[in-house]
Order: C-alpha cells, then sequence, then structure tokens
C-alpha cells in the first residue's frame, strides 16, 4: 500500500472520531415529554457543542420517522441567548397536529452550489452532520378536537361548526344558551383527504404532506335570533374542545357588521420552506379586540383568498387555523378562492390570456374545499382524480346588505355556469330588504399595480363582470391580490362618474388585499432608489396605503360604512360612506311585481285626480327616480382628497 493511501486514510478515520466524538458529547432534551393540549410549549435545552458555529441549527420533526430533511422547520442557534458557549435552550410551542414530535440538533456548513434552496431562494440548512436527537414528545390526547371555526349557512336559523380530530371518532356539538348547561348536541359528520388527492409537489411528496386528519362539520339548528350560544366540541372517547360562544344571526336584522380582508396567511416562530406572515397576527388580534367591543351584535369575517399560503406544505394550515381560532370559533369565517389555494398548471380553465401559474403548490383546491364550507353548492371537476373545488361562488344576507363571493381562478366569462349565477343573483336582490351589494373576489378589476395584474386579465374583467355591477347598482367592489389598501372613485371603464352621473350609478372598488402577507414586486422603481417602489396613481384612486390591516363594515339600511384600520395602531386611517334611499327600492320592486309602467300610472293618475294630482305624483316621482344612492366619500387625510395623477408615496405609507 503507498504512503499517500495509507495517510489518507489515517485521516479518513481520524474524521469520523471527531465526529463521533462530537455527537457523543452534545445532548439535547425536552420537557416535558408529554402535552396537555395544543399549544402547550417545549422546553428544548442543549449542551457540550465544543465548536459553536453561528450556522448549527434545530429541526423540528413531526412524526419523527420523517428522514432528516423533512423538518417541518428549524432555527439557527445563534438566534438563543448564550449559543457561543454551547450551549442554549429554547421554548417551542406544540401545535396537535395529530402526531409526536422530535427535535435534531445538526452541525451547519457553509452552503455549497449543491445546496438545496427554499421557495425564496434562500439555502436550506445541511444535514451532513447530526450532533443529538431529543426523546419524542407525544400529547396526552392525540385526538383533541382542534382548529374550530363557525360559518352561515342560507338559513338564518342555523350556524355550521367544523373543527379537526386525528381519527374519524363520533363527535358532537354540545351546546345552549348558558355556559353550565350545554343540553343540546348534534353529532358532526367527518371526512378527510389522501396525499394522492394532490396534483403536484410539494403538496403530494413526502416533504410537504402531512396527515390532515378527519374534518369534522355539524349544523346547529333552531337557533334563537339574536341569542349568544355557548359550545364545546369533540367526544368522551377524544376528549372535548374549551368551550366557547357565538351569536346567532338576527333573522329580521338591519344592521351589518363584518371584518374583511384578504391575503392573510400565518405565521409560525420558526423559518420553514415558505415565507410565512408576521403581520397576520397582528390583524387577527386587533380584529379580536373589535369583536369583543362589539359584545352581543352578530359580526362576520370575510377572508377574499390567499388564505393560509400553505401552498403544498400541510402543517401551515394547522398553523393557520390555529391562529385564527380565537376569533372564527366565535364569528363565522368565510372564504373565497385565491391563487394560492388553487392555480396549477393543469387547472381545468387557463386561458391564454389569464396569469395563472403555479400557486396552489401542488394542492389544486382540495384543503380549501374540505377544511371549510360555505353556503350553496358551488363545484368544478378538477380532472385529475382529485376531490372537486368547492366553495367557488355563492351569496348570502346579513342584515342590510347582501354579499356575492365570486371565483377569479375559475370561468367567469358570459355564458359560464359562474356568470349566470352571478347574472341572475344580481337580479333577484331584494334592495328593500337588503338595500345594499357587497361583491367580493380575488384579482382585482382595478389597482395600480399593473404589471402584477397583468392588462388581458383586468381586461376581461371590465368586459365581463363589470357590466353586471353597473346594470344592478352594486355598492361596493372589495378585491385582494395585492398586497395594500386602495380604494377607487364611483367608477367604470377607468373613468370616475361624472357630474352627470346620477349617485349610487357606479360601484365603488377597493383593494384589501393586506391582510399579512409582504411580498409584492416593484412595479416602477425610482431611479436612485431601486427598493422604494413608486406606483403611478390615476385620478381614478383617491386612497391607498401599503400599512397591513382590515377593514370594518358596519350597515344600517340607510348607510353602510366602511372604514380602514391599519395594523402599526389599530387606528382608522380612511373612510367612505354609502348612503341608500332604501324606500325608493320596494317601490321598484312593487313596479316590477305587478308590471305597472309609469306612463299607465300616469294615465290613471290623470283620469282621477286631474292635471293638479298628476303634477304633484310626477315631481314626487322624478326626485325619487333621481335619488337612489348618494355616495358621501371623506378621508381623514385632507391631501388624499385630491386627485392628482402622481401622487408620491410618504414613508410612513412604506412597508
Amino acid at each position: 500500500m503507498e504512503g499517500g493511501t495509507v495517510q489518507f486514510i489515517i485521516f479518513l478515520l481520524i474524521i469520523i472520531v471527531i465526529k463521533e466524538s462530537l455527537v457523543e458529547a452534545v445532548s439535547l432534551e425536552a420537557t416535558p415529554t408529554e402535552l396537555a393540549k395544543s399549544g402547550d410549549t417545549i422546553t428544548l435545552t442543549w449542551k457540550e457543542i465544543t465548536t459553536p458555529s453561528d450556522l448549527d441549527w434545530l429541526g423540528i420533526y413531526t412524526p419523527p420517522e420523517s428522514t432528516d430533511d423533512h423538518f417541518i422547520g428549524y432555527i439557527l442557534l445563534s438566534s438563543c441567548k448564550g449559543w457561543e458557549s454551547g450551549m442554549g435552550s429554547y421554548e417551542f410551542v406544540a401545535l396537535n397536529m395529530r402526531a409526536p414530535y422530535e427535535f435534531r440538533l445538526f452541525k451547519g456548513y457553509p452552503p455549497d452550489a449543491e445546496t438545496p434552496l427554499d421557495d425564496d431562494k434562500n439555502p436550506l440548512p445541511s444535514t451532513k452532520l447530526r450532533l443529538a436527537v431529543s426523546p419524542t414528545v407525544r400529547f396526552h390526547r392525540p385526538n383533541q378536537p382542534t382548529q374550530l371555526h363557525l360559518s352561515l349557512t342560507l338559513n338564518m336559523s342555523e350556524m355550521r361548526v367544523m373543527f379537526v380530530t386525528k381519527d374519524p371518532l363520533r363527535s358532537f356539538v354540545q351546546y345552549g344558551r348558558n355556559a353550565d348547561n350545554l343540553h343540546l348536541s348534534v353529532e358532526a359528520l367527518s371526512q378527510t383527504y389522501q396525499q394522492s388527492d394532490m396534483c403536484a409537489a410539494p403538496a403530494n411528496s413526502a416533504i410537504g404532506w402531512r396527515d390532515p386528519g378527519f374534518i369534522h362539520t355539524a349544523l346547529l339548528h333552531e337557533l334563537d335570533s339574536g341569542a349568544r350560544y355557548f359550545y364545546k366540541v369533540g367526544s368522551i372517547e377524544g376528549g372535548w374542545s374549551e368551550t366557547f360562544s357565538f351569536i346567532a344571526p338576527l333573522e329580521e336584522a338591519e344592521e351589518t357588521n363584518a371584518f374583511l380582508f384578504g391575503d392573510l396567511g400565518t405565521w409560525v416562530p420558526y423559518t420553514t420552506f415558505n415565507w410565512v406572515q408576521l403581520e397576520s397576527v397582528n390583524t387577527m388580534k386587533w380584529i379580536l379586540r373589535d369583536l369583543e367591543n362589539l359584545g352581543s351584535k352578530p359580526t362576520f369575517i370575510s377572508h377574499i383568498g390567499d388564505i393560509s399560503y400553505a401552498r403544498g406544505y400541510a402543517w401551515l394550515w394547522d398553523a393557520f387555523f390555529a391562529q385564527i381560532e380565537p376569533v372564527a370559533a366565535r364569528a363565522p369565517y368565510h372564504v373565497c378562492i385565491g391563487n394560492h389555494e388553487y392555480d396549477w398548471p393543469e387547472q381545468p380553465w387557463k386561458p391564454e390570456w389569464a396569469p395563472y401559474g403555479t400557486d396552489g403548490g401542488g394542492e389544486c383546491g382540495v384543503p380549501f374545499s374540505l377544511r371549510f364550507h360555505m353556503p350553496g353548492d358551488s363545484s368544478l371537476a378538477t380532472g385529475t382524480g382529485s376531490p372537486a373545488t368547492r366553495n367557488l361562488y355563492y351569496s348570502h344576507d346579513v342584515g342590510s346588505v347582501h354579499f356575492l363571493y365570486f371565483s377569479t381562478e375559475t370561468n367567469f366569462i358570459s355564458g359560464s355556469d359562474q356568470y349566470s349565477f352571478i347574472a341572475q343573483d344580481l337580479k333577484s336582490v331584494n334592495r328593500s330588504k337588503t338595500p345594499f351589494i357587497v361583491f367580493l373576489g380575488h384579482r382585482p378589476m382595478y389597482s395600480t399595480d399593473s404589471n402584477l395584474m397583468g392588462a388581458a386579465f383586468t381586461k376581461s374583467l371590465r368586459s365581463h363582470i363589470e357590466p353586471l355591477l353597473v346594470e344592478n347598482r352594486v355598492s361596493l367592489v372589495l378585491w385582494g391580490h395585492v398586497h395594500k389598501y386602495e380604494r377607487t372613485c364611483p367608477i367604470q371603464n377607468s373613468s370616475c362618474a361624472d357630474s352627470n352621473t346620477p349617485d349610487g350609478a357606479l360601484p365603488i372598488h377597493i383593494v384589501i388585499g393586506m391582510g399579512g402577507q409582504d411580498w409584492q414586486p416593484i412595479d416602477q422603481p425610482r431611479a436612485n432608489h431601486p427598493t422604494f417602489p413608486i406606483f403611478p396613481q390615476p385620478s381614478w384612486s383617491l386612497f391607498r396605503s401599503f400599512e397591513f390591516g382590515y377593514i370594518r363594515l358596519h350597515a344600517t339600511k340607510q348607510v353602510m360604512t366602511v372604514s380602514y384600520v391599519g395594523n402599526h395602531d389599530g387606528q382608522v386611517h380612511d373612510v367612505v360612506k354609502i348612503h341608500s334611499h332604501f324606500e325608493h327600492f320596494k317601490r321598484i320592486k312593487l313596479s316590477e311585481k305587478y308590471g305597472i309602467h309609469i306612463h299607465k300610472i300616469w294615465s290613471a293618475l290623470t283620469s282621477i285626480y286631474g292635471f293638479v294630482t298628476l303634477c304633484a305624483v310626477s315631481a314626487s316621482l322624478v326626485v325619487a327616480a333621481g335619488i337612489v344612492i348618494s355616495i358621501r366619500l371623506y378621508s381623514k387625510r385632507d391631501s388624499e382628497r385630491s386627485r392628482c395623477p402622481w401622487h408620491i408615496l410618504r414613508t410612513e405609507e412604506m412597508i
């Protein structure tokens, strides 16, 4: 054997001995090893790392049999106090994802050309050298019910309750008017979905897939109008949730309260394969404040697309539902589909002009369709063997407002099923009962972020959908997708209503995609500051802001007030008020019902009452026809009243 070969073998043996000594010396403890409930904290403690590096990391694994590169997330030890000494600790909040946890310590190495990247093109940590493995941590009740959320049905005396357990246990909702006497009970139905139901990676791959458990749905019937109900979910075998409460819908309400936003996402306290949305935590915090301030008034939530941003990594759905539960278990949580729930290359409807890509992460709408249950029965076959996509378009009345949700990701052009639904639904609205119509979808028809939208797509929306909005005098149109707040004037074909346009003839559009996701491409970078965006502001854009937040909607039969609340201070930054003379809509409905034409009324009045009476009634008809809806717009910032076509964003409006 040559001397060089011997030296190389000795060198390898030395490296192996060093690695083994490093691994043997390092310890990783987890306490406790049994958790009572989801959200309990695990304390992870390590020591004896002899050569600590700022690249050393702690991997989070569930289930424990996951391979080293199939972590759900990781933290760098250098983010923990005292890491330079080779010892430290980390407090991990563990969600019950229906499987035990395990934690592993790894030696960090600088990335190279072969290092895999996450979805943001950042290098993933190296799994070459595992230093230590923690004991397995289990939940005392693996079938603990989690992810509680409510939704309305088309019956105002009902409330739908949904939750998740590990196994398909026979489960129930117990409820009643008194927290100490939940004497009513209804059994829940359950369903689930499989890895094979996903249409592409990462959703259908080992790295992204985790068992979703069983999704339970129960309907609470014959609720007393406007009453507070207390409830808990679960079973004797699997255990029960804590007790929550909600306000039942009012049968004949003339008041409407709602909180609305798009593009929320979720946050987790570790780094994972996707970007997570820290601001989503603040959005939920302020909405919970407002919900508590409403007291005994019923309300609901509208989340218009881009829900969890899981994008094929299943555990982010678990984190999302845990994050919204304090709100969604107390007020109905309504959604419509966005590109990050659905889009994939082989989706059933994908015209050349539509900017549909791979944003769904291979989920092809399945988690969205089965984890939520919205009113109505809209669905669309995926063509892949996956369950049909649901919750695409629907409508419901809440108080004095008719809400209509539609899908921008599936066929909406003239002649499609969705178009026919929208046209018929808008035509049939009882404006004396609900004088206001709010129309909601994900990708906006109007936005100054032109590069993000695509001219052909917005042109198609304006060609097919906008005429329906104008014809039926829709009051307000809400969009997501663009991660900011932007309010237009009453608008049609990119033009504001002029002095000859009757008040209320054109809808106001507001982009409300500022719920939490903070990734946004730059439209036109400034020459000297390429990282600062400048978005040309045409005359139809009356107010816009890049601050995260949501909108409050409050309506009576006379006025609907829409307020933009910013996450940085929880205060209102913009307000629009839309007034409605709903008695006029009663007259219109009576005329339509009995087929009475204006010239016949005039003729009858002429023959019975004569010329004087005719003049008086004619005058009143002119006034009634002219005053359909009066809109008063105002902003708290005087500078935003201007329609200056080039408004430079102030520093405080930047992300």
